[in-house]
């Protein structure tokens, strides 16, 4: 794997908030910056359209300025720019396909939190299974904010049913960079109720309780003991999976949710949690593809 962070990057203020947040994580991992500026300048016909010259020479533009910028705020940081020719999702994708991860930035939701996820973003999540990461354009991503991003916790969504090395990888390895807390959140529900008049045990509740507190330990253990330094908190709480993560990483530094991968070549497969947590999180949110 190529140890770089690619960050895909296209004038809007969100794309040059995603590419300061990409470059002060490439300072805390120590690897190259790439930013990378994807259009599909040819026509259905394959002759040039009308104004590709000039938005070559604007592309162009725009990845020397952000270059420079970069350079200037953070002087021993590696940037390299390109500029490609396709379609944005494909193209991003392939220019990640080694990278440690590709940042994206994602439109806010006006005046409420969180994110618009575009036929872009959603087209790389569905193209790659390298680590995405989505951020808004907020003052927390903006490039006079202090520091690497290491003053906050880092939130991970856990579920024990199902296999999830690489998210659980992928967070522990960001919180020990960080030096943060890693919080790793099990949501649950009771099973449903049938039968005319049922009620559920008053003990069930909290046998279920101590059965999922039990399981997130066991299913963190090898990770904890992987990453010694790393402080875990582990959270098992009844509830809606996404409603949890987003409360806890409401302050968050990142977000941390999955994505299975499958077969099918029908829809990303985000999953309705990891949807409704890109949608909503005001935190920049990383999706981790993992079988």
């Amino acid at each position: 794997m190529n140890p770089s962070i690619v960050v895909g990057l296209d004038g809007s203020a969100e794309s040059v908030a995603a590419a300061h947040w990409a470059a002060r994580e490439a300072l805390l991992r120590d690897v190259p910056l790439h930013l990378v500026h994807a259009a599909d300048w040819s026509s259905p016909l394959g002759v040039p359209a009308t104004g590709t010259a000039v938005g070559r020479e604007w592309a162009e533009a725009l990845l020397r300025d952000a270059t420079h910028e970069l350079r200037d705020l953070h002087g021993r940081l590696e940037v390299r720019a390109r500029s490609i020719d396709g379609r944005p999702a494909v193209s991003l994708a392939t220019a990640a396909a080694s990278a440690a991860m590709l940042v994206l930035g994602s439109r806010g939701l006006g005046t409420l939190t969180g994110f618009i996820l575009g036929s872009v973003g959603m087209g790389v999540i569905h193209a790659t299974e390298r680590p995405v990461i989505l951020v808004r354009a907020h003052e927390d991503a903006l490039p006079h904010a202090e520091g690497l991003h290491t003053d906050r916790d880092v939130v991970v969504g856990v579920d024990i049913s199902r296999p999830c090395d690489a998210l659980l990888d992928f967070a522990f390895e960001e919180a020990s960079r960080r030096r943060c807390t890693l919080r790793a959140l099990l949501s649950w529900t009771l099973p449903p109720l049938t039968g005319y008049g049922a009620v559920y045990d008053p003990g069930l509740h909290e046998q279920m309780g101590d059965s999922m507190t039990v399981g997130l330990d066991d299913r963190l253990q090898p990770w904890q003991d992987r990453f010694p330094s790393v402080d875990v908190v582990a959270r098992a709480t009844a509830g809606h999976a996404a409603e949890q993560l987003l409360k806890a990483g409401a302050e968050a530094g990142l977000v941390v949710v999955g994505r299975r991968i499958r077969q099918s070549s029908l829809g990303a497969h985000i999953g309705p949690v990891t949807h409704a947590v890109l949608h909503h999180s005001r935190a920049p949110v990383a999706v981790i593809a993992h079988r």
